[in-house]
């Protein structure tokens, strides 16, 4: 059974936006990040997106980029999508990541939209535009979050931008349902919505999103991904029953700014993945104790066949 706007999902149902490992001293971690890519892909995603924001992308080298896209891409293979994170404010910057993503295997982009300089209209679609026609092979999700980016892109842009043929998705994270329809009646079965907030998931599944790019599948891919099979099967209640049991993690993974949250996690969950660079830091002992208390929560619970818990 598909989705209610029948579009299909080009990238899965749930791409994890994964997190960035690093070691003590603070440098990057490949063997960790290769390991943690292919733990998510047994435990229920469909991709991973690196070098995404919950993957630290401000604070990555362009070389650090490209080194972490080579690895996941090397240690997933062909058994899930690996997207890279390569927008920027910077047009001929994005150009030039995007190309290098291509070059490097990729099986799509993420772009987000240009934050700082705040870019009329016109300009967010000359930008995609521009991107679009350097990598005319790379499949393209735009991404939409002006509380970080300080504009957003509106959805009859996101129309014109269907003209390039390689822009297939679109990741909505302006934090109202609203966009999902928006973006429906702009751009009809042309495009693919992503839910870009896991606590949305559930209802814009209902008004035609086709997944989500997660953080909370770092912890509970499975269980994420039993919430939208029994969605799709028109299972309503057993779909919210799975959203209710997974809301109050999906919540506290973002108490403090991501990926601080879901790094702490996945260390007591036994994955190393070092703290958070600098300007952000690590979750403290209040944030720590309350992600403990809800994981014992939810491992106290049914779990979903296969459900693996440690690396």
């Amino acid at each position: 059974m598909n989705t209610p706007s029948s579009v299909p999902p080009v990238f899965g149902r749930i791409i994890t936006a994964m997190v960035t490992p690093f070691n003590g001293e603070g440098a990057l971690d490949l063997a960790t990040a290769a390991r943690l890519a292919d733990h998510l892909v047994n435990t229920g995603s469909d991709g991973v997106l690196v070098c995404g924001t919950t993957g630290e992308s401000p604070t990555l080298s362009w070389r650090e980029q490209d080194e972490l896209l080579r690895e996941v891409k090397t240690a997933v293979g062909t058994r899930a999508m690996v997207l890279a994170g390569t927008g920027s404010n910077c047009t001929e910057e994005a150009v030039a990541a995007s190309r290098r993503a291509a070059a490097l295997g990729a099986d799509g982009a993420l772009l987000v939209v240009p934050y700082y300089n705040k870019p009329p209209q016109a300009g967010l679609e000359a930008h995609f535009r521009a991107i679009a026609d350097a990598v005319p092979d790379l499949p393209l999700m735009l991404y939409n979050i002006p509380s970080r980016t300080g504009c957003s892109l509106l959805p009859e842009t996101v129309s014109r931008l269907l003209g390039c043929s390689n822009v297939r998705a679109f990741k909505a994270a302006s934090g109202t349902v609203e966009e999902v329809t928006n973006l429906r009646a702009a751009c009809g079965h042309s495009l693919a919505v992503y839910s870009g907030d896991d606590t949305l998931t559930l209802p814009m599944l209902s008004l035609g999103a086709v997944g989500v790019v997660s953080v909370i599948s770092h912890l509970e891919g499975l269980r994420l991904r039993a919430m939208i099979q029994s969605h799709l099967a028109g299972e309503a209640a057993a779909a919210l029953a799975h959203h209710d049991q997974l809301l109050p993690l999906m919540h506290a993974l973002f108490l403090q700014p991501n990926p601080i949250p879901v790094k702490a996690a996945l260390e007591q969950r036994g994955w190393s993945v070092g703290a958070p660079r600098l300007p952000l830091l690590a979750a403290d002992a209040s944030l720590k104790a309350h992600l403990h208390d809800l994981m014992q929560s939810l491992e106290a619970a049914s779990t979903p066949a296969g459900q693996t818990l440690s690396p």
